[in-house]
């Protein structure tokens, strides 16, 4: 069994590669390939964080895992991460476990390749500058999937937190070798933005709808739970909304609850899941003025799909420890 930790994670899952199995494993929930049950959630201080157990069996039972992890929106004020998480990966014929992987790292790059491959679907192919709410991890990954899609020549960052947003700025300018700039606030970014990826722990909009410009695409990935929302309801109903999987964003998708619960839209108006715009039954983008907004929950067979592409990869390069 290998194991393999947060930095070998990162090094064996490049995001070009990530986005790639993003799309993937979407073409094979489309086709009937893939399996998963709803997330179990289970309060871990009631009111205060959770343990999730995620799993999901890919390509008729080649690829069998799950992810373990605990989020406490607490810990970032005392200086440890939002989500501590392990994902392990089985064998489907045989049933013995293949490995161990750093879970923490694993649902970064993921979360933001997936964004990656919608906005690869859904953005105007001009779009060049974006947008980024949330200055942490996801934040970082957020705009990485993008830049993977899009030649972005610009990028407009806002954190609550300045010293955040001016570290992120100077540590993704210098690795993505693009100009990316710190606001003062978040209606700056997103009124010069093509694209607008939201990765807060805020429970209120954090821009205002008069903020987003005609052909906009945005990525909303923060929030997971049916009371907070990140992005305005009147944005959600004229938009153009796709989900990682219905299902899911039933209960979990708190920025489209929200906006159905104020009267403003229905869920009959979210036009597709994303494994239909992958497998080509819906369409994406329809125009030029058309807002998209793709918002993700979180599904377990993209932890399966990115953790059986890092295996591949850590065996390739020689890469992991092997336990006993």
């Amino acid at each position: 069994m290998l194991f393999l930790n947060a930095e070998e994670v990162r090094e064996v899952l490049p995001m070009a590669s990530a986005v790639a199995a993003m799309k993937d494993a979407f073409a094979q929930l489309a086709a009937g390939q893939a399996r998963m049950p709803p997330r179990t959630v289970l309060p871990l201080h009631p009111g205060r964080g959770d343990f999730m157990v995620m799993a999901a069996v890919m390509e008729g039972g080649a690829a069998v895992g799950a992810k373990l992890l605990t989020l406490l929106p607490a810990n970032p004020g005392a200086g440890r991460p939002l989500i501590h998480s392990l994902m392990a990966l089985f064998d489907g014929e045989t049933g013995e476990p293949l490995a161990i992987l750093d879970g923490g790292a694993l649902t970064a790059i993921r979360t933001g390749a997936v964004s990656g491959a919608a906005t690869d679907f859904l953005a105007r192919p001009c779009a060049r500058t974006v947008a980024v709410l949330g200055a942490g991890r996801q934040g970082r990954t957020q705009l990485e999937a993008v830049c993977c899609v899009r030649a972005v020549e610009s990028v407009l960052v806002f954190d609550v937190v300045p010293a955040a947003a001016a570290s992120f700025a100077s540590a993704m300018s210098a690795r993505l070798a693009i100009e990316v700039k710190a606001t003062a606030t978040a209606h700056e970014a997103v009124r010069a933005a093509d694209i607008v990826c939201c990765a807060t722990t805020s429970g209120t909009p954090v821009f205002a709808d008069g903020d987003v410009r005609p052909g906009t695409h945005l990525n909303a990935v923060g929030c997971y739970r049916l009371d907070r929302h990140e992005i305005p309801p009147e944005t959600v109903a004229r938009a153009r909304v796709v989900v990682d999987q219905l299902e899911a964003a039933r209960e979990e998708a708190g920025d489209i609850a929200l906006a159905v619960a104020a009267g403003l839209m229905s869920w009959a108006d979210v036009c597709a899941e994303f494994a239909e715009i992958v497998s080509g039954r819906k369409s994406g983008r329809r125009d030029a003025d058309e807002i998209t907004l793709f918002k993700s929950v979180g599904l377990a067979i993209q932890d399966v799909a990115a953790a059986s592409r890092a295996l591949a990869n850590a065996r390739r390069l020689g890469l992991g420890r092997t336990l006993p």
